[in-house]
């Protein structure tokens, strides 16, 4: 690891100030940032530590939502009561991603703004246009089982590695932003991430001195809650293919249907069309197979990765019989 300069700064303000620099970056828990710079795949010269800055309670909303702030670890989020209760899709995913250890040191600001764990990412022998921009993606030609099959470019093919983020864009939470400024923004998690196009290294909507402050999520609504997620082993590993879904009946038809998808691209992937499909349909083998091919519709695979296509096929309609109580 290379040298580098803590700061720890006493207020939101003078963070601000000492990362608005191209060698600084922030640190909160650290879980991801540590393992980068022992890689030398990050290697600033400045960390800002706001670990102590507050942002670090879960406080209702004035429309009966929660405010989440941005230091909340992931531990607390997830056993919070009124997360378990109102939105036990996000204690799902949160606890199926990393170990007891990380959770209890990983905050919510810094789980969005996680990075890829593509190898050639991590491997600095590697090319990867998202480390060293122009010299190529090694993943298209060679190892991609872990990589995406949707919105992809010939620069990159890497996916999104989290959870949390995944059940957020299925319950439509809301990212708060401090600008350089002092001003104030408000993204949905659903545009927080982007899509690689020909600037992979641009992870996000976050601009230089910006610091993610909270998350609200919306209030409670009516629906099954479900987080699945399919990976090469139990614990401790990345998805293959994960479905955060809120399903709610009215009868025997479908009245309410948010779906978001995790390993299959380099955002948590929302598509708006799924819900004008199942929406006031009556579930059934043939809706979810539709469901399956517009999800898919415009899917690559490489090779590798091939499986990933069939997989999430699958584990969609599996998600939306459990959610509907549909026999397949």
């Amino acid at each position: 690891m290379r040298p580098f300069d803590l700061q720890r700064p006493d207020s939101l303000e003078h963070a601000r100030n000492l990362s608005t620099g191209e060698t600084a970056t922030l640190i909160a828990g650290g879980t991801n940032l540590l393992d980068l710079m022992k890689l030398q795949v990050e290697v600033p010269e400045r960390l800002v530590a706001i670990d102590r800055l507050g942002m670090n309670e879960i406080q209702a909303t004035e429309d009966g939502g929660l405010r989440i702030g941005a230091l909340v670890t992931n531990t607390a989020t997830a056993n919070d009561a009124r997360i378990r209760s109102d939105y036990p899709v996000l204690a799902r995913a949160i606890l199926a991603g990393a170990t007891q250890q990380l959770r209890n040191r990983a905050t919510t600001g810094g789980n969005l703004c996680q990075r890829t764990r593509c190898y050639y990412f991590t491997n600095i022998d590697q090319p990867c246009n998202k480390r060293e921009p122009g010299s190529g993606c090694g993943a298209i030609e060679g190892i991609a089982r872990l990589h995406g099959v949707l919105g992809t470019s010939s620069s990159c093919i890497a996916t999104y590695p989290g959870d949390m983020a995944v059940a957020m864009s299925a319950l439509d939470a809301t990212v708060e932003i401090m600008g350089a400024d002092g001003s104030e923004r408000s993204v949905p998690v659903r545009d927080f991430h982007l899509l690689p196009g020909d600037t992979p290294w641009r992870d996000n909507v976050l601009e230089t001195g910006e610091i993610i402050t909270a998350v609200t999520l919306p209030a409670p609504v009516e629906g099954k809650q479900l987080y699945r997620k399919v990976r090469e082993r139990s614990s401790y590993a990345f998805a293959l293919v994960s479905v955060a879904a809120i399903i709610a009946m009215d009868g025997d038809t479908i009245a309410r249907a948010d779906l978001a998808f995790g390993g299959l691209a380099h955002k948590p992937w929302y598509d708006p069309r799924l819900s004008d499909l199942l929406v006031g349909k009556a579930p059934d083998a043939a809706l979810f197979d539709s469901a399956a091919d517009l999800l898919l519709d415009n899917a690559q695979g490489y090779g590798e990765n091939d499986f990933k296509i069939p997989l999430a096929r699958r584990t969609l309609a599996a998600v939306l019989a459990e959610a509907t109580e549909t026999e397949l």
